[in-house]
């Protein structure tokens, strides 16, 4: 599978885990400190327009990039921004345009841009599952690439912590499975949380 596909997948597997909260869970904690289900979701949807927006030539307004205001439905919101994303990666030779992504403070060549948002959905589809208590459904396949992204990147401090995409990089035991390291890699922690972290992923790739 190339990184289309890959970001393709973990999307669709966001979507399903955020289709699952119903009225109560909007204002449960999530594994993103300080952050409810709400406002995680309106990251997630934010993200999803801005890298669109990046894939046509306008990443750097930043207008694309902030949160919904209108979060009554935040699955409805989330719904509408993925399928803009993912019709924006579908478009033809989207891999070799440049993408302006201000928040990682410069431009990327769009299958390396794709891969960013791919990492950032497979993490954020467990945040979700893990908030709701759920188990992550995503292939064995497709958690081997996260893991294989997770691995490169930055682990410098400096670039880890409050204010940066990702939290310090945790230990790894031995033996972990590839979604239990990624998720330590990128600073989460899964055994302080229910759900979300099951290594029983299906082999196959899934029929979306």
């Amino acid at each position: 599978m190339d990184v289309i596909e890959l970001d393709r997948i973990a999307v669709h597997e966001a979507s399903r885990v955020v289709e699952l909260a119903r009225d109560g869970d909007w204002e449960r904690d999530t594994p993103c400190a300080g952050w409810t289900l709400r406002r995680l979701v309106a990251h997630m949807a934010a993200q999803h327009h801005g890298f669109a927006a990046a894939a046509h030539g306008s990443g750097g307004e930043t207008t694309h990039w902030r949160e919904p205001e209108d979060l009554a439905d935040p699955a409805r919101v989330h719904r509408t921004a993925a399928t803009a994303v993912l019709e924006a990666f579908a478009e033809q030779g989207v891999q070799e345009r440049e993408f302006v992504l201000p928040e990682l403070g410069g431009s990327f060549p769009g299958r390396v841009a794709v891969g960013f948002h791919f990492i950032d959905y497979v993490v954020h589809a467990w945040d979700v599952a893990a908030t709701l208590g759920v188990d992550l459904d995503l292939p064995h396949d497709v958690l081997v690439a996260a893991l294989a992204v997770a691995r490169r990147v930055p682990t410098d401090p400096a670039l880890r912590g409050p204010g940066f995409a990702f939290a310090p990089v945790l230990k790894v035991a031995e033996g972990s499975g590839p979604l239990e390291e990624a998720l330590r890699l990128l600073g989460r922690a899964p055994e302080r949380w229910p759900g979300g972290a099951s290594e029983n992923a299906r082999k196959e790739t899934p029929r979306l």
